[in-house]
């Protein structure tokens, strides 16, 4: 009997999708298969590396590398025209993360979701340049200027597929496991954001501009946490979505969150 095919999606999530990082090693640990990927904007970074071959190791290590210095280098401000952050340096550390790879090359099959933003429907990339389509992915409106791609500028895949479990399906995936730190998404981070006001700290900028996009693709996060299979969901939400120097604390909840769901993940594979 032919073994069911398994779809890994990884959201949304800025800082907080680090926590996928710690979901890959669970699975792959335990010899849960992986036979394709879906990712949106973080989602879509982490999917892009394990499905280019990278090891759980070197992405854990660029991911704990992420200090506020590091990312500070990363950042070639520009006059704010459509955007103040270039992506120029992004684009650089993404091809030196994922490499020169077009989809077809990656060992993985992978999927990553950008939104168009001169129409504001969902753009599903799956061929071409990878490190540019990821780029694309997690472009986030108004920090960074848009992607181009094949004639149309893109935004970050959060507006409109925070959690892109459709995608997975459209490539063939029979089991749906997604892996969810959007915020709002489910009672776990719900919890976690409205947790006591006397000890939250006020958000940045870019926490800010975080909580707005997903707010926006509020109804579209529902439908794909409905659609899917199993829902991992890491315990991130008392992260700020810009505090990639809790990388660690992030990955540690992705392993904590898996485990929880591996029975369920096994007894859909023997069903």
């Amino acid at each position: 009997m032919e073994r069911k095919k398994v779809g890994l999606v990884l959201s949304s999530g800025a800082a907080r999708g680090l926590a996928h990082v710690g979901v890959l090693e669970v699975l792959e640990k335990n010899g849960i298969p992986i036979d394709m990927i879906a990712g949106t904007s973080i989602g879509a970074i982490v999917g892009a590396a394990y499905a280019a071959g990278k090891s759980i190791d070197e992405i854990a290590k660029t991911a704990t590398g992420l200090s506020l210095m590091k990312m500070m280098t990363l950042a070639d401000f520009t006059v704010p025209t459509s955007g103040f952050i270039k992506g120029k340096r992004i684009d650089g550390w993404l091809k030196s993360l994922i490499g020169n790879m077009d989809f077809a090359d990656l060992k993985i099959p992978f999927t990553c979701l950008a939104t168009d933003i001169s129409t504001g429907k969902e753009v599903v990339i799956k061929q071409g340049p990878v490190a540019a389509a990821v780029r694309a992915s997690a472009s986030m409106p108004v920090i960074f200027t848009p992607a181009r791609w094949q004639g149309n500028y893109l935004f970050d895949g959060a507006l409109v597929e925070p959690i892109p479990v459709r995608a997975a399906r459209e490539m063939g995936a029979d089991i749906v496991i997604a892996v969810n730190v959007v915020p709002y998404m489910g009672s776990r981070n719900k919890k976690a954001d409205t947790g006591d006001t006397k000890t939250r700290k006020e958000p940045n900028v870019f926490s800010i501009m975080v909580r707005m996009i997903y707010i926006m693709g509020y109804q579209a996060a529902l439908a794909g946490l409905r659609e899917a299979d199993v829902v991992i969901t890491p315990e991130v939400g008392h992260i700020l979505p810009g505090s990639f120097n809790r990388a660690r604390e992030c990955i540690l909840q992705g392993k904590r969150a898996a485990r929880h769901a591996l029975p369920a993940i096994k007894k859909l594979l023997e069903a």
